[in-house]
């Protein structure tokens, strides 16, 4: 059983920044990947960023203002969110997947932590 824990989220005004955080936790034996994803009212789930051992993607409408990184050591994942704009207001989603101990793969995703940019 693999639990994802966010944190980090809430009210900001535009221009400012926030830095969310997602834990994992549980019998893993490797994290093979990790990445945020962003729900708003009325619209699809779509990719922030995502973070593997072969390097970092970004959603083209956060390029330049959001970057993830990522903590083997602990199993978490952060996205440092800069430059907000009202349209950044969503749920956003931690979600990784990988490898339990007991060898099967899992793929999991987070409760959510909701962000809201506004004046």
């Amino acid at each position: 059983q693999v639990q994802l824990v966010e944190s980090g989220g809430g009210l900001v005004q535009p221009g400012g920044s926030l830095r969310l955080s997602c834990a994992a936790s549980g019998s893993i034996l490797r994290i093979n990947a990790m990445a945020w994803y962003r729900q708003a009212p009325g619209m699809q789930r779509e990719l922030v960023a995502a973070i593997t051992t072969s390097g970092t993607n970004h959603a083209d409408s956060v390029k330049g203002r959001f970057s993830i990184s990522r903590d083997n050591a602990k199993n978490t994942t952060s996205l440092q969110m800069n430059s907000l704009k009202p349209e950044d207001t969503a749920v956003y989603y931690c979600w990784s997947n990988g490898r339990l101990l007991r060898g099967t793969l899992y793929d999991r995703w987070g409760q959510g932590t909701q962000v809201t940019v506004s004046s």
